[in-house]
């Protein structure tokens, strides 16, 4: 029987500011209604099934914050405010941060929600405030609420018109939910079901806390900061006071250890073992590292050498041992960056064979050994962007897993029994890349390592202060992962900024908490490249729409966005590149122009099944699509529509579109029937028409329309 342990990891940022009490972002709360009670309680459906929870303890402190009603926090504050009292600065907030929400999964689905964000530029009557209000938090209800509560059902399919007492009514499901997540999950560990596992309490980087210098074990010229961190007390801390939180909230200390993003190295084992941790799991670059190996794959992604991977290990370092489990991240990666695409059964159907054959073919190699598969990942974000939050695929997938008979689904613990194999000590990186570059290879991270060593090193000199204690709570604060997460150019969000601003601002109460000065640079960005943005365009454009670059000066004045290679909250490790890399935007006195750049010609790149679109937000429900049929060029205006089919053609237009070595299309001002101001969306479906790509991620090029003073206002001599 082949043993498959699946371990949802459960993890936000510490949001709070402990000196004004204040949440900065609201993704506990939203996270908590939209996964963290379902993703358990759906167990219920699949006794049989059994499964790990990483919950991180500083989730759990302000969830339970939240639970009880204490914790604030401006986007719930903002939401609950009667819409008539909402001030010109609540609205203002409302258009920038209450549609932070998966477009397609969780807005589009919507008519009512998807009309306000594309009517966002406009100004709002107190209805629609309000039913902004109730959709900004509606759209993430858990799932099995919205399939079968008869008060969230009549509120989707009222859809508008909400009053003061729906919001009310909305916030009593809010509060039942955040309650009862941790009883869900205490009842789930009671019955056997489920196995809880932690990270360190503010989910640090342990082999960083314990030394900068490790780093340098992957990295040996690599510059660290200018004042390194080594404070292996501070690990031991962080990994003691999450046992001890998980034993005061569950009712006994958890037997697993998720280190933070997987990071391991021979300093952490002494720590880990001595806080009363039996088993701990990272990734299987890290096994193939510690053990000179290396794992091949065939052409269907089965591992050839499944016998060096597919069981669980001891670990000896510093005078003590822990198990370890090394997850397969291919397999991990399937789930969480690949069958949001799929369907629910295709997709579990995919899985369970990949299982299956992984466990013959350990058993073919081993002579009739069982083979014990580690699936490790994120447990929440992946989720929106599947169809129904992913409560479809994983029905299948736990259906599948009950009643196969070469699969059984057990915890980690379970695994990770009667381990024999043996390795003298274990290599120091992280899941990603086998290394730390993530959190300290940047010059913005090691410039934010210097600061928390130099807050660490005025505590020692503050033991004495009355509030010594809540001064060392910040620094502890910031020392977790999640701040270098988002400096450097690996991930970007549209919330960077208030991510470093509250990095900072953790040292700054530490200072002021120690009645120490604080460092004028911890007042100043640590980002040193900005999140990359559309600029606007300068001058009316000229070229000639041929599909290739005819002139230097053809595109020159013209807005642009450059495309990167990066990650958000999810990293993986294999992923494709961006098919485009740029795109330039503007107009001439009567037509929209725009330019697509790709990594191969855009006519090789539509002959490869590809589509392009032009989404619109504004004009609303309307799309311009691009794309070769039978090897012809095939180009028209698409309407969406409420019922199926729901994007339906309507013609050409007076579009001209030019297909070569770049992408080159004008259309009429008269075509899109634009007024003032145009918003869209470039998109990338396959031949299936899955929406492959979407540029920009997060919001649309905006653009007004030239007036008569444009060029007069953008001159320049």
């Amino acid at each position: 029987m082949t043993r498959v342990a699946i371990l949802w990891h459960m993890h936000q940022p510490f949001y709070q500011d402990i000196v004004t009490g204040e949440h900065i972002l609201p993704w506990v709360r939203m996270h908590a209604l939209k996964d963290y009670y379902g993703m358990v309680a759906m167990l219920r459906e699949f006794p049989e099934v059994r499964v790990t929870f990483n919950l991180v303890p500083s989730l759990l402190v302000q969830l339970e914050a939240f639970a009880r009603g204490e914790a604030r926090e401006r986007t719930l504050d903002v939401g609950l405010k009667p819409a008539h009292d909402l001030t010109p600065a609540d609205i203002e907030f409302m258009r920038e941060q209450f549609f932070h929400a998966q477009l397609q999964r969780m807005i589009e689905p919507y008519p009512r929600y998807a009309e306000l964000r594309a009517r966002r530029a406009t100004p709002w009557t107190v209805d629609e405030l309000r039913d902004l209000q109730v959709w900004q938090k509606l759209a993430w209800i858990d799932q099995s609420y919205l399939d079968d509560d008869p008060r969230v059902r009549r509120l989707v399919l009222q859809g508008r018109g909400f009053s003061e007492a729906d919001k009310s009514e909305l916030r009593a499901i809010e509060l039942e939910i955040l309650n009862k997540i941790v009883p869900e999950y205490r009842d789930a560990a009671a019955r056997g079901q489920i196995e809880i596992s932690a990270s360190p309490f503010y989910h640090p980087i342990l082999p960083l806390l314990c030394d900068n210098e490790i780093y340098r074990r992957t990295h040996p010229d690599a510059r660290l900061p200018r004042h390194l961190f080594a404070h292996p007390e501070d690990a031991a801390e962080q990994l003691l006071r999450a046992a001890d939180h998980h034993r005061m909230l569950f009712g006994q200390a958890p037997r697993g250890l998720w280190p933070s993003e997987g990071s391991v190295s021979d300093a952490m084992v002494p720590l880990a073992a001595d806080a009363g941790y039996q088993w701990m799991a990272s990734d299987e670059l890290i096994l193939a590292r510690t053990s000179g190996i290396t794992f091949s794959r065939d052409g269907s992604g089965h591992l050839e050498q499944p016998e060096r991977l597919y069981a669980p290990f001891v670990v000896r370092a510093g005078g003590r041992v822990i198990t370890c489990a090394f997850r397969d991240h291919v397999l991990s990666d399937l789930i969480g960056f690949t069958y949001a695409t799929w369907a629910a059964t295709a997709a579990a159907d995919d899985l369970i064979g990949r299982l299956v054959e992984a466990g013959r073919r350990f058993r073919d190699r081993t002579g009739g050994g069982e083979a014990f598969i580690p699936i490790i990942l994120d447990g929440e974000n992946a989720w929106e962007h599947f169809d129904q939050n992913g409560r479809p695929f994983l029905r299948a997938l736990y259906a599948r897993l009950q009643s196969h008979s070469e699969l059984q689904a057990v915890t980690m613990s379970e695994g990770c029994a009667g381990a024999v194999r043996e390795l003298a000590g274990i290599f120091p990186g992280s899941w990603i890349d086998g290394n730390f570059y993530i959190w300290i290879g940047h010059a913005d991270d090691q410039k934010a390592w210097s600061q928390l060593a130099d807050a660490r090193a005025a505590l020692n000199h503050a033991v004495s202060s009355p509030t010594f204690d809540k001064a060392k709570e910040e620094v502890l604060i910031a020392e977790g992962s999640d701040w270098c997460w988002w400096y450097g150019d690996d991930h970007s969000s549209p919330h960077d900024h208030a991510f470093d601003e509250l990095y900072r601002r953790h040292l700054r109460n530490a200072y002021q908490l120690m009645d120490r000065p604080i460092p004028d640079e911890l007042f100043v960005s640590n980002i040193g490249a900005m999140a990359v943005a559309p600029s606007a365009p300068t001058a009316l454009l000229r070229p000639q729409v041929d599909g290739e670059v005819t002139s230097y000066f053809e595109w020159l004045g013209a807005g642009s966005l450059d495309i990167r290679d990066t990650a958000g909250a999810m990293h993986q490790i294999e992923r494709s590149a961006p098919l485009l890399n740029g795109i330039r935007f503007g107009f001439d006195r009567h037509r929209l122009l725009v330019r697509l750049d790709a990594r191969q010609p855009m006519e090789e790149l539509l002959a490869g099944g590809y589509e392009v679109s032009l989404k619109f937000l504004v004009p609303s429900a309307l799309r311009f699509s691009i794309r070769k049929d039978a090897g012809a060029l095939t180009t028209g205006y698409w309407r969406r529509h409420q019922e199926p089919p729901y994007w339906r053609p309507i013609g050409v237009g007076m579009a001209t579109v030019g297909v070569g070595s770049i992408l080159e299309l004008a259309l009429p001002f008269a075509d899109l029937e634009a007024d003032a101001s145009l918003a869209f969306f470039v998109a990338i479906y396959d031949a299936s028409s899955t929406e492959l790509e979407r540029y920009p991620a997060d919001r649309p090029i905006e653009l007004a329309l030239p007036d008569e003073l444009f060029e007069a206002r953008h001159w320049r001599a």
